[in-house]
């Protein structure tokens, strides 16, 4: 899991690449649940970076993106969004793999 040192590194993996954006937060419950799968997932699908965007650090980024619930996860292909699991909801290993390999 790559996690971004400013805007501007969060920002470069936009633009380019295959990119897994997980917006997340210390104090979510739910966040915390899948969190111990996600290398299992990142294994599973290698062709994606996948990086970590702390949803309060980066408020204004989960503002303009629409990303109101966490865990939310945003894929983008060289810039342009490919599919998006964006909701409040409890996400499980199964539910973000089935999402991953729909688009």
């Amino acid at each position: 899991m790559i996690i971004p040192k400013n805007l501007e590194e969060l920002a470069a993996y936009v633009d380019k690449g295959q990119n897994v954006f997980f917006f997340t937060a210390d104090w979510c419950g739910d966040c915390r649940f899948i969190k111990p799968a996600l290398p299992e997932i990142e294994a599973d699908f290698p062709q994606y970076n996948f990086i970590e965007v702390d949803r309060d650090e980066y408020i204004d980024v989960a503002a303009k993106w629409n990303i109101f619930g966490i865990p939310s996860l945003v894929v983008t292909k060289d810039g342009k969004e490919l599919g998006r699991l964006v909701n409040k909801d409890r996400k499980t290993k199964a539910e973000i793999e089935d999402f991953l390999n729909s688009l």
